[in-house]
C-alpha cells in the first residue's frame, strides 16, 4: 500500500506534526488524519528508493503479454480490479506482479487506471499512459489497448530482428581478437625466441610482427585497462547532451548502418504517431510524446520545432518538409493522409513499408557481412602464420647472412 508524508497541525493545539501514513489514495490519508482532528497543511506520497513497486522497470516482452491480455480481458466484460487481480497471480516476473498489485491497490482506491499506471514510469511510459487515458475518455478502453499490445509487439520485432543481426558479426569479431591476441601474446614469442638464434636479420613483415608481441606482451596490464577507460568515456560523452547530439547525428550518416539506424528513427516515429492520432489524443500532445520515443535527438529537435509551427497553423506536412532528416517520400504519403482525412492509415502504411525495407537490408547485410567476416578471420589469422614462417621460405638467405 502506498505510504504518504504528511505535515499537519492539531486542531486544538496547533501543534505541528511530521510523519507518514498508509493509505490507498491521497484523498484517503487526508480522510483518515482529518478523523484524528489534524489539519494537513502538506502531503506527498514517498516513492521508495529501490523500491519494486516505484519504478521498477519491465521488459518490452512482459509489457506486450500484460497488455495483450488485459484487451482480451476487459473486451470480455470484465471489471478491471477482476482483470489486474488476475494478471497479478498469473504472470512469471516478480516485478511485473508487484507493479500489477500497486496498479490494482490505486484502481480500488478510486484511482483511473491511467493515473495508476502514471505512478510507474519505468514500467509506462508517457506513450503508453496517454494511449490509456484517451482510451478512458472515450470509452474505447479495450481498443486502444489491442492497438497499444499491436505497437509494442511490432517494436519487438523490429528490436529482435536488428539484435539477431548484429549478434553473428559481433560474436565474429569478438573470436578474431581473441585469436589475433592469443596468437601474439603467446604463439609469436615462441618464434621470436627460435629466430633470435640465427643471429641474422629477419624479414620486415616477421620482425615488425615481433615488435608488436613484444609491446603487447610488456604493456599488457596497461593496454586492457586504457581500453577499458576508453570504452567508459566513450559510453560517459554520449550520455551528455553534447555527445548525444554528436552521436545521433554521426550514426545516422555512416554508411549502411547510418541507413538502417535513419530507418528504425523513422519507423517509430510514424508507427507511435498512428498510434497515438488514432487513439485521439490531441496532436500538440502527440507530437511532444514522439519527440521523446523517436530515440534519435535530431529528429527530437525537428519535432519540436515542427510541433511550433503546427501550432502556428501549419499543416503536418509542410511542418515536416522544413527539416532534411524527413525524407520527401514520408512527406509526400502525410500530404496525401491528410488531404483524404486517413493520415493514421497513411502513417501505418509507412511504418509497415520502413518495418520492411529494414528487414530487407538487414537481411542483404547479414549476408554480406558471413564472407567479409570469414575473409576477415582468415587474412589476420593467415597473415600471422604467413609472417612466421617467412623465414623458414628464406632459410638459406639467413642462414648465410648469419655466416
Amino acid at each position: 500500500m502506498p505510504s504518504f508524508a504528511y505535515a499537519a497541525r492539531e486542531a486544538a493545539t496547533g501543534r505541528e506534526i511530521r510523519s507518514s501514513i498508509d493509505a490507498a489514495t491521497e484523498q484517503a490519508a487526508i480522510a483518515a488524519l482529518l478523523n484524528r482532528n489534524l489539519l494537513v497543511v502538506s502531503i506527498q506520497e514517498k516513492i521508495g528508493k529501490k523500491g519494486k513497486n516505484f519504478g521498477g522497470k519491465v521488459g518490452l516482452q512482459d509489457m506486450v503479454v500484460f497488455t495483450r491480455q488485459l484487451a482480451t480481458m476487459i473486451d470480455a466484460g470484465l471489471a478491471m480490479v477482476q482483470c489486474l487481480q488476475a494478471l497479478a497471480e498469473q504472470t512469471p516476473n516478480r516485478v511485473m506482479r508487484e507493479v500489477i498489485k500497486d496498479v490494482c491497490t490505486r484502481v480500488e482506491g478510486g484511482d483511473s487506471f491511467s493515473d495508476a499506471l502514471k505512478k510507474h514510469p519505468k514500467s509506462f511510459d508517457r506513450l503508453y499512459t496517454c494511449m490509456v487515458a484517451a482510451g478512458e475518455r472515450g470509452g474505447l478502453l479495450a481498443e486502444i489497448l489491442a492497438r497499444l499490445a499491436t505497437y509494442l509487439e511490432n517494436t519487438a520485432r523490429l528490436r529482435k530482428k536488428v539484435k539477431s543481426a548484429m549478434m553473428y558479426p559481433t560474436a565474429v569479431t569478438v573470436i578474431a581478437i581473441g585469436i589475433t591476441v592469443f596468437l601474439l601474446v603467446k604463439v609469436v614469442p615462441v618464434f621470436g625466441e627460435i629466430y633470435s638464434g640465427f643471429g641474422a636479420k629477419l624479414p620486415g613483415p616477421t620482425q615488425w610482427l615481433i615488435n608488436i608481441s613484444e609491446v603487447l606482451r610488456n604493456n599488457l596490464l596497461y593496454i586492457i585497462p586504457l581500453i577499458g577507460a576508453m570504452i567508459y568515456g566513450w559510453f560517459a560523452y554520449i550520455k551528455t547532451k553534447g555527445g548525444r547530439e554528436f552521436w545521433d547525428r554521426t550514426r545516422i550518416r555512416l554508411p549502411i548502418f547510418g541507413q538502417i539506424a535513419h530507418k528504425i528513427c523513422l519507423a517509430r516515429f510514424t508507427r507511435t504517431l498512428a498510434s497515438l492520432v488514432r487513439s485521439g489524443v490531441p496532436i500538440l500532445e502527440v507530437l511532444s510524446i514522439v519527440g521523446q520515443t523517436c530515440g534519435n535527438v535530431i529528429m527530437e529537435k525537428a519535432i519540436r520545432v515542427s510541433a511550433t509551427d503546427i501550432e502556428k497553423g501549419d499543416s503536418i506536412a509542410s511542418a515536416l518538409s522544413k527539416h532534411p532528416i524527413f525524407p520527401s517520400m514520408i512527406i509526400r504519403m502525410v500530404t496525401a493522409g491528410e488531404q483524404t482525412g486517413k493520415i493514421d492509415a497513411m502513417l501505418e502504411r509507412i511504418a509497415d513499408f520502413l518495418d520492411e525495407e529494414i528487414e530487407t537490408t538487414l537481411s542483404g547485410l547479414t549476408s554480406l557481412i558471413e564472407p567479409i567476416l570469414i575473409v576477415f578471420l582468415g587474412v589476420t589469422v593467415g597473415g600471422i602464420a604467413i609472417c612466421m614462417f617467412l623465414p623458414i621460405f628464406k632459410m638459406t638467405e639467413i642462414i648465410n647472412g648469419a655466416k
